[in-house]
């Protein structure tokens, strides 16, 4: 009987030693020496990607969010604010308010079939509404001239970047709601495109966010 209840308690302390040692390294040294190396390391990324302007935090290079006019009575979506550079069509993207706030809902694909009819008449509803916002005074965008990216949602719905394309084409809209020169906003357009990344891995792209508090930093000048 001592023996046993002897080997029970050596067996106890031997487990109530291993759960402090294991709580040590795996709950306290290994998550400080993770942050350490990700705060000295990669800084920018481990604070979540912000991006700032004007000295305030107003969203991240990884999340996508619309620039849409406020919601009118009597409508379910807002109409998009067209003097700014817009994403790519979304599901569940927050909404904000002259480019400086954000707000998070969900993510989530449409989880719909290429040949879903609703999906199709998605696309080509999309695919009228951005040939009618963008074609201004002396520019008429083409059928074949909207990209992919312009009139489908990423697997997120929160893709933050769009394809230099798409943003080609909102250029002349975006200069004429503005009153700026088009070569001034394409300039503005290709100094904020971002080529693939280690110059093979994924495809050149613009970021909206970024691309927008430039422009919004330009209409000020």
């Amino acid at each position: 009987m001592n023996t046993s209840v002897t080997n029970t308690a050596r067996l106890l302390g031997a487990g109530l030693r291993a759960l402090l040692v294991l709580t040590l390294l795996c709950g306290v040294i290994y998550p400080l020496a993770v942050m350490g190396v990700g705060q000295g390391l990669f800084n920018h990324q481990a604070n979540g990607s912000e991006i700032k302007s004007d000295g305030k935090v107003v969203g991240s290079e990884l999340i996508g969010q619309r620039y849409d006019l406020p919601l009118k009575k009597g409508e379910e979506t807002p109409e998009p604010d067209l003097k700014w550079f817009q994403p790519r069509p979304s599901n569940g993207l927050g909404t904000n308010s002259v480019n400086t706030r954000y707000k998070l809902i969900l993510s989530g694909a449409t989880n719909r079939a290429g040949d879903n009819e609703e999906l199709i008449q998605w696309v080509k509803d999309a695919k009228a509404a951005v040939i009618k916002d963008n074609s201004v005074n002396g520019y008429q965008v083409k059928p074949s001239d909207v990209p992919p990216d312009a009139v489908t949602s990423s697997g997120s719905g929160l893709d933050p970047a769009i394809s230099p394309e798409y943003a080609d084409i909102q250029v002349h809209r975006i200069a004429e709601k503005n009153g700026l020169d088009v070569a001034r906003v394409r300039k503005l357009v290709d100094e904020h495109t971002d080529g693939r990344i280690l110059g093979f891995i994924g495809e050149p792209r613009v970021n909206v966010l970024e691309l927008n508090i430039a422009l919004k930093a330009l209409e000020g000048k």
